[in-house]
């Protein structure tokens, strides 16, 4: 007979209470798992988070308490959970996992490790240590009502990496400063326009007029002489914004009309610009003031944040935001900076209010606060329950390794509506480890196509091997019978290297590189293609099926197979095999960033269709969608 301690095998308690796990992430999911954990038994957790704690939180990250605002998640979270069960030996590291003291050894300390996360990067980092670890992995995600769990295990399973994500989406810098189309670009303008003013100034989030505009075809020199300016202080010559605004005192009006009149009617002087394009209308502050009606100035009933005022009203509350940002930069002192926060009032209005004025004048729609807000900050509302389906999914996953039984984990996907045989949740059989992966393949490999001629070496080491393949720390060292390094992650060692270009190392077609990541255990090996016919703004592209290629849909759509209560079937949340489809709300659009494979889409009034398989559902974002509304980037 079997022994039972609670609802649990006596075996599997007893495994429980000894084994070592690690919880990467205390926000929604994270809060939710380490109650369950302690609750289901296990007695030895280690958890890390880098956050602290923020009044927005407490909606659904039921751990913490207003009297904990501004303390670390990880440490309050432990505290918490240990109430439920105060024998438990829980450990709370308030810091990044991907600092190095968190290396290949500390990893193997662990039976099971289990990803609460919200960003990718992170993911792929722990996605490489379990790897190099050999242990275990449960990554989840949440996105409003869908969630999703599924089981990494070295050699058996798909890693985190195996199936391609779809790079942030971009937009040109001649779009944002020029010819915006959608409310987004405008937002995007608005958030580049408060670091220009109020916070760090960054060269690539320019938000005037782009005189290198390749379809303007244009005349600099006739058309400025055409421009009209009100204000002299308003010359788009000048060298800095933000030396020019302070030169003013952070005259509002002058800020005003030098963004939304002076630089638009300048805008109107590249004539080719608006020969297929309807052209902007430039605002002036005196004309709307003395048109303006008391309504427009007044807010309307219903929620304050979803309303949309009229054009003076934003006008107005575009003059207090900044009056209310100048204060704060005065109350700082001299140099200081402001950094712009969703959570920070005045520094919303003052996006609300700008990214409207653009919008009217570019003759689109204006939105409300709470709109902008979820663009601004990149948003999908997090909803509690759905954190805690997933969290209660990722414990029964990890039941199952502790019990030996790999070969019955499953992904699970949670969706909004139930599917063609009602089910909410869909299980799903974990597929085999890519061949094509660049990082669990048994010897990564990968072709970069580029111009060694114009790529720099921290160039290289910044935007490829950091940010496009996840590697924290690289050395890298050519392939030329020699053994030349290029790039060391010793401090110092290879600085002289950074500014000089790959061909003066002999770099050119054909040449490989060695990458080698020793924190991650991770070796890569990159072909160079040398081209000098990239398109525009692209400096770089990755050559093949891995990394960013998604895959072609299969010939046979009733080849791809899912599992339900152990039988295999096809209970999928779409079955596109057989053409039937599931219809969402327009709230899928949020998503679509978080799905590396959508094979047919279709939008038609407020509702979009899409047909997918479960196994192309990528891991979603646990309390916040992962940029979907990136800003501007040069790859």
């Amino acid at each position: 007979m079997v022994q039972l301690v609670g609802s649990l095998r006596k075996e599997l308690a007893d495994s429980l209470s000894s084994c070592r796990v690690l919880v990467v992430g205390a926000g929604g999911i994270g809060c939710e798992l380490l109650k369950n954990l302690v609750l289901t038994g296990f007695k030895n957790i280690e958890v890390i988070d880098l956050d602290t704690i923020d009044v927005s939180n407490l909606n659904r990250q039921f751990l913490f308490q207003k009297k904990h605002v501004g303390k670390s998640k990880a440490q309050v979270a432990k505290e918490s959970a240990l109430q439920f069960c105060p024998t438990a030996n829980i450990t709370a590291y308030h810091d990044s996992i991907m600092n190095p003291d968190y290396n290949v050894e500390f990893f193997r300390n662990f039976m099971l490790v289990m990803n609460a996360l919200d960003n990718r990067a992170a993911r792929n980092h722990v996605n490489r240590m379990c790897l190099a670890a050999d242990i275990p992995l449960i990554e989840s995600g949440t996105a409003g009502y869908l969630g999703q769990v599924t089981v990494i295990k070295k050699g058996l399973t798909e890693c985190y990496e195996c199936q391609p994500k779809p790079s942030q989406k971009t937009f040109p810098g001649c779009t944002i400063r020029n010819t915006p189309s959608e409310p987004i670009h405008c937002i995007v303008w608005a958030k580049y326009l408060f670091n220009q003013l109020f916070g760090e100034e960054d060269a690539d989030q320019e938000v005037s007029p782009d005189t290198a505009d390749p379809e303007a075809a244009w005349n600099p020199e006739e058309a400025a002489a055409r421009a009209t300016a009100s204000e002299k202080d308003g010359d788009i010559k000048r060298v800095s914004t933000k030396e020019w605004a302070r030169s003013t005192g952070y005259d509002s009006i002058k800020l005003f009309n030098k963004l939304f009149k002076d630089d638009i009617m300048y805008l109107l002087t590249m004539d080719k610009l608006w020969k297929k394009r309807k052209a902007p209308l430039p605002l002036d502050w005196q004309q709307l003031e003395n048109h303006a009606r008391p309504q427009e100035d007044s807010p309307g009933s219903g929620l304050k944040d979803q309303q949309v005022l009229g054009i003076w009203g934003y006008c107005k509350l575009f003059q207090h935001s900044v009056e209310t940002l100048r204060s704060q930069l005065e109350q700082k002192g001299d140099g200081a900076e402001l950094v712009w926060d969703k959570d920070d009032p005045p520094a919303m209005d003052f996006v609300t209010a700008a990214a409207n004025l653009r919008m009217h004048i570019f003759s689109m729609n204006m939105k409300s606060r709470f709109d902008i807000k979820s663009m601004a900050g990149n948003i999908i509302p997090a909803i509690a329950t759905t954190n805690a389906v997933i969290a209660g999914l990722i414990v029964l996953e990890g039941l199952k390794i502790l019990s030996g039984e790999l070969e019955s984990c499953r992904s699970i996907f949670l969706n909004k509506c139930p599917n063609l045989r009602k089910k909410l949740l869909v299980p799903c059989v974990l597929d085999p480890p890519s061949a094509n992966c660049y990082v669990c393949a048994s010897k990564p490999e990968v072709t970069v196509k580029l111009n060694v001629h114009k790529s720099m070496v921290v160039f290289l080491q910044d935007k490829i091997l950091k940010e496009r393949f996840g590697m924290v720390a690289p050395d890298v060292q050519i392939e030329d019978g020699k053994g030349t390094i290029l790039i060391s992650s010793e401090e110092g060692e290879t600085e002289a290297n950074n500014s000089k270009f790959l061909s003066d190392f002999g770099i050119r077609n054909g040449s490989r590189l060695q990458a080698d990541d020793f924190l991650q255990d991770y070796t890569l090996l990159i072909n160079v293609l040398h081209t000098e016919d990239l398109e525009k703004d692209v400096e770089f592209e990755v050559v093949g099926d891995a990394p960013d290629k998604a895959p072609p849909p299969p010939s046979n759509q009733e080849e791809t197979n899912s599992i339900t209560n152990g039988n295999k079937d096809s209970a999928q949340p779409s079955t596109s095999s057989k053409g039937q489809q599931r219809t969402e709300s327009l709230s899928w659009l949020l998503l679509l960033g978080s799905v590396p494979t959508v094979k047919y889409l279709a939008v038609t009034s407020l509702n979009l269709t899409v047909n997918r398989t479960p196994r192309e559902q990528e891991h979603l974002s646990e309390d916040k969608h992962e940029p979907a509304h990136a800003e501007i980037t040069r790859v």
